[in-house]
């Protein structure tokens, strides 16, 4: 049974390794309430699962430390295990789903440990990984579905507590459901008053549906940018636990995720990659209770492949309408691009893609389509410069899309 003493343990073990990462209060992300940032993604390896991993290992015996260990994890969790058994100069081995980000698989292999790529998501990897367990001895550091590894993230409601002891409402990122799991049996043994939510991306909502369903579920898939969190099963211990300690799991879509991600950026210099920044936008887009309540945000990691951040954020740039298409039927006779800009241009926005149809097989013969990418303050300007372009007698088509 995991108990507060073994997370007071954890918080020693780890305290020449782990950061006591900062609480940040951010208005400007929410002017109208107290709402803080525990900054997780500003942990040594990027990412709150060095505390679990950690943890673990160090309570190995010296026997367990010479077998070598074995994980899997789509990318936070390796780092976590590679680091801690570098430095207990323990022999690591990894399992990653093929599809994990490049920027985690080349910090894992950084930290010395052996990286072994496997076809399919976080739960092929698992089960390979406990292949290699029962084949060569190794022993398996579970990411989540592991007491000690819970106690090890249960540290950071000690540090949440200690920095905001009046501290009303957390929303944690879950996957698995571990780091939720030690941050809610913690506060919850602590400050029973204080309430607990979890957020899930919605094309991985196991745990979510789990607790729906009063039963263990298993997704056939999972999709989402937030591929630290995209796992088809919770654990044992931790749908147990999440059902014991944690008021309610909610979930988040990718363009939320993403208008997360961007917002963080912008208003915080923070960057956070998709799975840490889940419980910022179930705060954004008010999907808990938190109104009038001070309440922290875990911010679980921030190892966003630099690959796909544009991406991303390209995506919530279009989620906000910030950037926004529109498609005009125009008769094909000079001046109307000209007309089209000159409007654009005197409502604010600023052109930034033209492209000029002509080929007809959707417009009278004599006719063309002019799609116009723009950039945008929010959707009600969109809305306005339709407004202006309608009134200058312009026509769109069907296809218009800024949302």
């Amino acid at each position: 049974m995991l108990t507060l003493d073994t997370v007071y343990q954890a918080s020693f073990a780890l305290r020449d390794v782990a950061r006591k990462t900062d609480l940040i209060k951010a208005p400007r992300l929410f002017p109208s309430g107290e709402v803080y940032l525990k900054t997780e993604n500003l942990q040594n390896t990027g990412s709150f699962k060095l505390r679990g991993a950690y943890y673990k290992i160090s309570k190995m015996s010296e026997e367990e430390k010479k077998r070598g260990v074995v994980a899997c994890s789509a990318g936070n969790h390796a780092q976590g295990v590679a680091l801690a058994a570098e430095k207990q100069g323990i022999d690591a081995i990894i399992c990653v789903p093929e599809g994990a980000p490049i920027s985690k698989v080349e910090a894992t292999r950084s930290y010395g440990a052996k990286v072994e790529l496997v076809k399919g998501v976080y739960d092929d990897a698992h089960n390979r990984a406990e292949e290699i367990a029962k084949e060569s001895g190794r022993v398996l550091v579970h990411p989540f579905d592991d007491e000690d590894v819970i106690a090890g993230q249960g540290t950071i409601a000690l540090e949440i507590l200690d920095q905001l002891p009046d501290v009303e409402a957390v929303v944690v990122p879950v996957g698995g459901g571990g780091l939720i799991s030690g941050v809610a049996f913690t506060l919850k043994t602590l400050k029973p008053d204080v309430k607990v939510y979890g957020v899930q991306a919605s094309g991985a909502p196991s745990m979510a549906l789990s607790v729906l369903n009063g039963r263990i579920e298993k997704l056939a898939s999972v999709n989402t940018i937030a591929d630290g969190i995209a796992v088809k099963e919770p654990g044992e211990i931790t749908y147990s636990m999440v059902n014991k300690y944690v008021d309610d799991v909610v979930t988040v879509t990718d363009d939320e995720i993403a208008v997360a991600i961007l917002d963080l950026m912008e208003k915080q210099k923070l960057v956070s990659e998709g799975a840490g920044a889940v419980s910022v936008a179930a705060a954004k887009f008010d999907k808990i209770p938190i109104k009038g309540k001070k309440t922290v945000l875990l911010v679980s990691g921030g190892n966003i492949d630099v690959t796909i951040l544009s991406r991303v954020i390209n995506r919530a740039l279009i989620k906000e309408g910030r950037i926004a298409d529109i498609i005009i039927e125009l008769m094909d006779k000079p001046g109307q691009l000209v007309e089209v800009s000159s409007i654009i241009a005197q409502n604010g926005a600023n052109v930034i893609g033209c492209f000029h149809d002509k080929t007809g097989h959707e417009t009278d013969i004599n006719g063309c389509t002019l799609r116009i990418t723009m950039e945008t303050r929010n959707k009600e300007h969109v809305d306005q410069i339709k407004e202006a372009l309608l009134k200058a007698g312009f026509k769109f088509t069907n296809e218009h899309s800024y949302s």
